[in-house]
């Protein structure tokens, strides 16, 4: 299993409503909206990083108001 963090911009008034499609989508596991340079913050996982990309790009990156993403792998040490 491969789990990032995803950082999300929003147009300004836009979170909530994104925070709230994103909580819906297959491989989301915690979505928070949060202060600061990000609006949204969403725990992803998925079994290959193949399939973690085509969620963030197909799914994710789709939702209405999103302006930009910065995708964080977990990483073990």
């Amino acid at each position: 299993m491969v789990q990032a963090y995803i950082l999300i911009q929003t147009e300004v008034g836009r979170a909530r409503d994104v925070a709230g499609l994103i909580a819906d989508l297959a491989g989301v596991v915690r979505v928070d909206a949060v202060t600061g340079p990000y609006d949204v913050v969403v725990l992803t996982e998925a079994n290959t990083v193949d399939e973690l990309g085509k969620l963030i790009v197909s799914n994710v990156q789709m939702v209405p108001g999103i302006t930009r993403t910065l995708t964080c792998s977990v990483v073990r040490l």
